[in-house]
């Protein structure tokens, strides 16, 4: 059974299968006609999407609810609804002043939400959990003190580091607390998902950020629960330090080449998963795309050490993603050997010839350009873009930005066009200076003053 074969990858045995976990997130609304907000809100259509998940994707594992705002939420956080994203966070309680929150803030099984997706947990278990591993995901201890504090916690690392210390450990006790909820309602794995440990220095890491993290999965095991950790971006930088904290898995998404990331989660006998993109292959591709995609991603894996991994998209799935092209990568993910003769000459190209880019030096204006994600479901891409638009009015004078998205189809051969690797970057005249990184204002600011016409 797929949940057999979920755990005892996480547990390093060997299978004979790969195992797939689609992190449908909203999309799973999408299947069944309900809007994210409406699936994220209601019991019954969270299970009922669930449910449908599980027949028409035939997971060996996947999450109950993927939303890193139920936290702060909790924690009270302002969010602005969507249809098809999951919520964001608009206000951060903690800006302006250092303060950290009061411990009975920390959530309880009556706060916010959580009755609701306790519930759905229970229904799910008692439905499917014999067949499938249930994965509980929960704000990982960074992303939920910058929901706090916002953009200012980058320069508080440097400013103030016992500040930042002292947040994320508050925040790490809310994420054992999370955790304990979700175990005790029937959860198999406990997925910390943390995207913006992506945009910091491992160095940081491990001064400010790993004993809060290694708390967490203490605690799971502690419990005799499974865990992963979950992040976006370009984590080349960071994988090392995160086996270091002690997960049994690591998920990362396209930003990061996966069969060099498994030398190093090989090294430390850690799990690890991903990473089919999101957009290109997903969204806007065909079923052959996401045939290669999955088959190349295995026969790369594969070479480096058989098994000790597991197939899914790099981050839960764009809400439009066509059912078929899912259904594709299940497809190659079961019947690897004869999906790869059904796709063997078959390659996926972006045309770019229609792509104009500015002659930099010929404008007014210093040229910023933005190229992100997905500005209202990754929490990189907001603080990315929050950063510049903090400081615009000190720059506007003499310098403007454009926002490209990759969850735009427009807008994606202008990200091959300009040789961009990773996400989220800002360009400056056409030279990529902030590479999976968000920058403080101050030097944010000084490096856009540097361009200055």
């Amino acid at each position: 059974m797929g949940k057999d074969l979920i755990l005892k990858t996480l547990r390093h045995e060997k299978t004979d299968q790969t195992p797939w976990v689609p992190f449908a997130g909203v999309h799973a609304g999408k299947l069944k006609g309900y809007t994210a907000e409406e699936m994220l809100q209601d019991e019954d259509k969270l299970v009922e999407a669930l449910l449908e998940t599980k027949k028409i994707y035939t997971p060996d594992g996947m999450p109950i609810i993927f939303d890193l705002q139920v936290e702060a939420e909790i924690l009270g956080c302002d969010l602005l609804w969507a249809k098809n994203n999951p919520p964001s966070v608009t206000s951060h309680p903690c800006a302006g002043e250092k303060t950290i929150p009061c411990d009975c803030k920390i959530p309880t099984e009556e706060s916010g939400r959580l009755p609701m997706i306790l519930s759905a947990m229970r229904r799910v278990k008692a439905e499917i959990g014999d067949e499938v591993a249930l994965y509980g995901l929960i704000c990982g201890p960074f992303t939920l003190a910058s929901h706090l504090r916002g953009t200012d916690i980058f320069m508080d690392m440097v400013a103030d580091p016992e500040y930042v210390k002292k947040l994320v450990g508050y925040c790490s006790q809310v994420a054992i607390e999370m955790a304990r909820m979700y175990i005790d309602a029937g959860m198999d794995v406990i997925a910390v998902v943390d995207p913006l440990v992506s945009q910091i220095s491992p160095k940081h890491i491990e001064k400010l950020l790993s004993d809060g993290f290694k708390a967490v999965f203490d605690y799971c095991r502690s419990r005799g629960v499974l865990s992963c950790f979950f992040v976006c971006g370009n984590a080349t930088k960071q994988i090392e330090v995160m086996c270091k904290m002690g997960p049994d898995g690591i998920s990362t998404d396209e930003n990061v080449n996966m069969p060099e990331a498994k030398k190093i989660t090989d090294a430390y006998n850690i799990t690890i998963g991903g990473n089919i993109p999101l957009t290109t292959t997903m969204l806007y591709g065909n079923q052959q795309d996401n045939m290669k995609s999955v088959v190349d991603l295995i026969d790369s894996l594969n070479a480096v050490s058989p098994g000790n991994f597991i197939i899914s998209p790099g981050c839960d799935m764009p809400y439009d993603t066509p059912i078929e092209n899912t259904i594709a990568a299940v497809q190659a993910v079961k019947n690897t050997e004869g999906t790869r003769k059904l796709i063997e000459n078959y390659e996926t190209v972006i045309d770019t010839s229609d792509v104009v880019i500015p002659d930099y030096a010929n404008e007014e204006k210093v040229i910023i350009e933005l190229f992100l994600l997905d500005p209202d479901q990754c929490a990189a891409c907001t603080y990315m873009l929050r950063a510049v638009e903090d400081i615009f009015d000190q720059i506007k004078d003499f310098a403007e930005y454009r926002v490209y998205k990759y969850c735009v189809k427009e807008d994606i051969p202008r990200f091959a066009a300009m040789g961009l690797k990773n996400l989220p970057t800002i360009c400056i005249d056409g030279e990529q200076k902030f590479i999976s990184i968000i920058p403080s204002s101050e030097e944010l600011v000084e490096t856009i003053k540097s361009y200055k016409k």
